[in-house]
């Protein structure tokens, strides 16, 4: 096994061409005793001796529940000067949290951040909390990115100043493990928005299908960009397992065929500690042949577990990854893949996109999602709010002279009005700065639970929220958008802000007087890459 440099920072290591470890450590929730070694300390501190692991990365209050900030134990095992990496999550903390957040990290010297939007929190004192979710974490990842450039703020006398530039070396995660093409889809042009935005490297969501593992590589070769890919492996038990398969946990995914060979060797006199073992084994050995730059194990509570799998990994012959990668294949009933399965390999072919995907492309059933009142939304929008085109210039001149002209009577009228056709569509909630054409003409405040407004989150199951009392709207967005023919570029463009200050004024009038997002200059995102190549069927 080739060790890690001691001195090679995490972004040098992901990108050297050499298969490397990390491992989760997840924080806890209360202080320990005085007189006791906390355990997360010693789990920390074990992985952080051991020459075998690249890197640890900290939670920041996984599931949703208040724990001991990532930092405080980042901090204990820094002098051990193991690579740590840090994950950022936007349910607990609003811009400026965010944002103070990561000067924090940069100020102590922690570079390795993980953008995630959060799960919806679940606990909290007297009563689950209310959740944030003021960015996203595609919008996190351009805040992340704007800061590495200097981030630029006014001051009070109306000059800006640069600030320093930070070293952030940003990740993000995707959600493969989607059984419907309507979820799928919109998981793999959000990874390719993040990757557009600023994020330098991708972490999946839990799941034990090889084939799906794959698929991110050739999705993101399909759409011409790169990053290195860190494999993501949770060593299963009976009791995960069975949250995992019943979607207790969001985005992780066990299906019923895994689940009955986990019962099965889970009644074995080991409790299928040999089985599970063996299994993360596989999967990292997978990931290796792969090309993926690195392995990350989580599910384990002591810091020797994770050398046994780690050795039992290394000590697998250069080609039983190939057999392994065949094993490790789990789909749900009807599992949908962008990419046909090479007959010889049972993996995805690179070389030809799902050949009915493609027919469904050129002929795309309608959906009950293209009714009338979105064919009128669409007209409309072409019609009257497409800047330069239609009518708008004289609308926009409209405004402008109600505005000049200090017409308040008229303009709360059409406020109103705009208010009470909106709300009779689209349910909405007056925010001022409206995604309707971002979403599929959804309202994100009134039909996502986390406000989405650059794409899904990893929540979502069978199409359903992960709160599963609604249809994700990002799904729903993918049929109507792919019966027009644009769901490929559903998320094109830079990560979408909302401005809180214009809650309660009239979207229209601050539409057409360039007042919201779609005027207002956000972080441009790098060039988009060349179209894809034209896959064969």
């Amino acid at each position: 096994m080739i060790e890690p440099t001691p001195d090679s920072s995490f972004r040098e290591m992901l990108i050297s061409n050499r298969f490397i470890y990390g491992a989760e450590l997840v924080t806890t929730r209360g202080i320990p005793e005085p007189d006791q070694r906390p355990k997360l300390v010693e789990l920390g501190e074990g992985l952080a001796a051991d020459s075998r692991i690249a890197w640890v990365s900290i939670t920041d209050n996984p599931g949703g529940n208040p724990m001991i900030p990532a930092d405080w134990i980042a901090n204990i095992l820094k002098p051990r000067g193991k690579e740590l990496v840090i994950h950022l999550t936007c349910k607990d903390l609003n811009r400026n949290g965010l944002e103070s957040a990561a000067w924090r990290y940069a100020a102590e010297g922690f570079n390795n951040l993980l953008a995630l939007t959060g799960d919806y929190p679940t606990a909290g004192f007297n009563g689950p909390a209310q959740p944030v979710f003021d960015l996203d974490s595609v919008s996190l990842i351009s805040m992340l990115r704007s800061m590495n450039e200097g981030l630029e703020v006014a001051k009070p006398n109306g000059k800006t100043d640069k600030l320093p530039k930070t070293n952030f070396f940003i990740g993000c995660a995707v959600a493969p493990f989607k059984r419907q093409e309507r979820e799928l889809m919109p998981q793999y042009f959000k990874l390719a928005r993040k990757l557009q935005c600023g994020a330098g490297w991708v972490v999946p969501q839990l799941g034990y299908d090889m084939r799906k593992f794959q698929e991110i590589r050739l999705f993101l070769d399909w759409m011409n960009l790169s990053a290195p890919i860190v494999g993501n492996v949770y060593v299963l038990n009976r009791v995960v397992a069975r949250m995992f398969n019943q979607n207790k946990i969001p985005g992780c995914v066990v299906s019923d065929a895994l689940l009955a060979q986990v019962e099965k060797y889970g009644a074995g006199p080991d409790k299928g500690k040999a089985f599970f073992t063996e299994l993360a084994a596989r999967q990292l050995a997978v990931f290796k042949g792969l090309g993926f730059a690195a392995g990350y194990l989580g599910g384990i509570h002591k810091a020797e577990s994770f050398a046994q799998i780690i050795d039992l990994a290394e000590s697998y012959g250069p080609n039983d990854w190939k057999e392994f990668a065949k094993e490790i294949q789990y789909p749900k009933d009807g599992e949908f893949y962008l990419f046909e399965q090479d007959p010889e390999t049972k993996l995805g072919d690179g070389g030809r996109l799902n050949s009915e995907y493609l027919k469904s492309l050129d002929d795309p059933a309608k959906p009950k999602e293209v009714n009338l009142t979105y064919r009128f939304t669409r007209l409309m929008h072409g019609l009257a709010f497409t800047p330069g085109k239609g009518v708008f210039p004289a609308v926009q001149q409209t405004y402008q002279r109600l505005e000049q002209g200090e017409h308040t009577t008229t303009l709360k009228a059409l406020h109103t009005l705009e208010h009470l056709s909106k709300t009779a569509m689209f349910g909405c909630k007056d925010c001022g700065d409206c995604s309707l054409p971002d979403t599929g003409y959804f309202c994100p405040r009134a039909s996502c639970s986390k406000t989405q407004r650059n794409g899904p989150c990893g929540g979502s199951f069978d199409g359903r929220c992960e709160l599963d009392d609604k249809d994700c709207i990002w799904a729903r967005g993918y049929d109507r958008l792919k019966y027009y023919g644009e769901s490929r570029h559903m998320l094109d463009g830079p990560a979408v802000f909302a401005n809180p200050a214009l809650m309660g004024s009239s979207g229209w009038a601050n539409n057409f007087l360039g007042r919201d997002h779609h005027h207002v200059a956000a972080p441009a995102a790098p060039a988009e890459p060349a179209a894809p190549p034209k896959a064969k069927s």
